[in-house]
């Protein structure tokens, strides 16, 4: 985002009001879709699978379930962006739609499309209340998508939960809650803790008006375990990528000087059989 105007008066970590915390993030990546793609869409690449700035991809960690597995089952991403990772599975062979709140990322997402030559559903819909039938789908997803932006991320279990088949993966990757504790800097200067690992006060930003503009939400890694089994969502696994050697990329507070820290936490649920 742009801060040079007054768009972005005041920002901070305060509570804010549930309902334009929650709204914020439709807005917002309405109005950055493009600035965001132009910065990152590099690394991410056209039609690509990566869980996190650390580079883990799905063709290696298999996450989702073998790809033999997939292929010619229906996978939903939520919280999509431009759905470089459901472009991709639509190439391995599996029946991957892309969702997301954002009819500017998914603009964005229709592009990458007709220049990668692939076609992909994309459907503008809120991950809290999905437009799909109980039980039809073999795996939900995200890479970072919904669950930082809304203040009830318990919703977006649930409704995984409510979408998938018996013995159906709900796997989501988010910014390590331990990191919430440290600056979002990715050089030495985020190394040391400045905030309580226990403070949930989202991280907002406001205009001159007062209007929130931008909101993230802070979970412990106890809220997400509580939240995936309050779904009656069965926790599989903790996924924490270390920082490959070799990767030079800075993203926001992500990059190399922070390696010592873990920055992505990738959790691996299951509906019950």
């Amino acid at each position: 985002m742009d801060r040079s105007d007054d768009r972005l008066a005041d920002a901070g970590y305060r509570h804010v009001d549930p309902v334009a915390g929650g709204a914020a993030a439709r807005r917002w990546w309405d109005s950055n879709a493009d600035e965001y793609l132009a910065e990152h869409g590099g690394y991410l690449g056209p039609a690509d699978f990566l869980w996190c700035p650390e580079g883990l991809r799905e063709g290696d960690a298999h996450l989702l379930g073998p790809l033999e597995d997939l292929r010619g089952r229906r996978v939903l991403e939520v919280g999509a962006g431009a759905a470089q990772c459901s472009r991709w599975l639509r190439r391995q062979g599996v029946d991957a739609v892309a969702s997301d709140v954002s009819a500017g990322m998914l603009a964005a997402g229709a592009r990458l499309d007709a220049a990668a030559g692939v076609r992909t559903p994309l459907v503008q819909a809120d991950a809290r209340a999905l437009p799909f039938p109980d039980g039809g789908l073999d795996a939900v997803f995200t890479s970072y998508g919904a669950i930082p932006f809304v203040p009830d991320a318990a919703r977006v279990h649930a409704e995984a939960a409510r979408v998938l088949r018996p013995g159906g993966r709900w796997v989501f990757s988010v910014t390590h809650p331990v990191r919430w504790a440290f600056p979002d800097d990715p050089g030495p200067g985020g190394l040391t803790v400045s905030r309580s690992y226990f403070d949930r006060r989202p991280y907002v930003e406001t205009n001159a008006a007062g209007d929130v503009l931008y909101a993230e939400y802070h979970r412990t890694l106890g809220d997400h375990v509580r939240d995936v089994v309050a779904a009656g969502l069965v926790l599989e696994a903790v996924v924490e990528p270390e920082w490959p050697a070799g990767n030079d990329h800075v993203w926001g507070g992500w990059g190399p000087g922070r390696a010592s820290l873990p920055g992505t936490a990738i959790l691996c649920t299951r509906r019950p059989a």
